[in-house]
């Protein structure tokens, strides 16, 4: 597929992002800072399978977020992915994806990410995470621009959702408060090969995102004032 076309599919996720929003959820979004230009990685918690799609308003530029080969094998939707230029995580094989990230940070793209590889846990927390985020930070020297959702989860659908022969439950998140809050720029130097540095530096993120989940939260609270429901709090002896 042309790199117009990529760009095109990309624009119109993100336009597609934006209206969910602004008419499916009730969006509320504040920014520490402004995103930085250039090459950066957005890293975010994972409440429900919908993120990777709001994700992608999130920037005025094209993003590519990685996200889960099930979702590629669905029939419609996995052509948009693919044609868009988002990049699977496929079960045992990391490796691409890293890869293919770092080849987009090397050109000067926006990647997204979600650390835990997995949906967070319904009660709260975030499952632990994986070093990837922190490895492709040292790796081109992009900084980490971290990100904390809070929700309530009343408003999380759970429907069975299908991608070649696997079967899963999605949770798709429809009609409540979704506050986001995405951080300043964490910058990383150090030796991508030390073990122990790639695991705090991966710490640090995580830690930084669940800080904002907690504002997040309590925006939600204060500025969107949600009616009953049970807000996703962090959880910090999960980190």
């Amino acid at each position: 597929m042309s790199r117009i076309t990529t760009q095109m599919l990309n624009g119109f996720g993100r336009s597609f992002s934006r209206l969910y929003s602004n008419v499916a959820i009730e969006m509320n979004v504040e920014r520490q800072v402004p995103l930085p230009a250039g090459a950066k990685i957005i890293a975010a918690n994972h409440p429900t399978t919908t993120d990777p799609f709001i994700m992608m308003g999130l920037t005025d530029e094209p993003i590519y977020i990685l996200i889960t080969n099930m979702c590629f094998q669905m029939p419609v939707l996995g052509r948009f992915l693919q044609g868009a230029g988002h990049i699977p995580v496929l079960a045992g094989n990391g490796r691409a994806a890293f890869d293919a990230a770092a080849e987009l940070l090397k050109e000067g793209k926006t990647v997204g990410i979600f650390p835990e590889g997995a949906l967070s846990p319904l009660e709260g927390g975030a499952c632990p995470a994986h070093t990837g985020v922190a490895r492709l930070a040292l790796a081109g020297g992009a900084p980490v621009i971290p990100v904390g959702i809070t929700l309530q989860t009343e408003h999380i659908i759970f429907k069975e959702a299908r991608g070649g022969d696997k079967v899963e439950t999605a949770r798709i998140y429809l009609g409540g408060p979704y506050a986001v809050t995405t951080g300043l720029p964490l910058h990383f130097d150090g030796d991508i090969d030390d073990r122990p540095y790639v695991q705090a530096a991966t710490r640090r993120i995580m830690d930084a995102i669940m800080n904002l989940t907690q504002i997040s939260a309590l925006r939600m609270r204060t500025n969107l004032a949600p009616q009953g429901g049970v807000a996703l709090q962090p959880d910090y002896g999960r980190i």
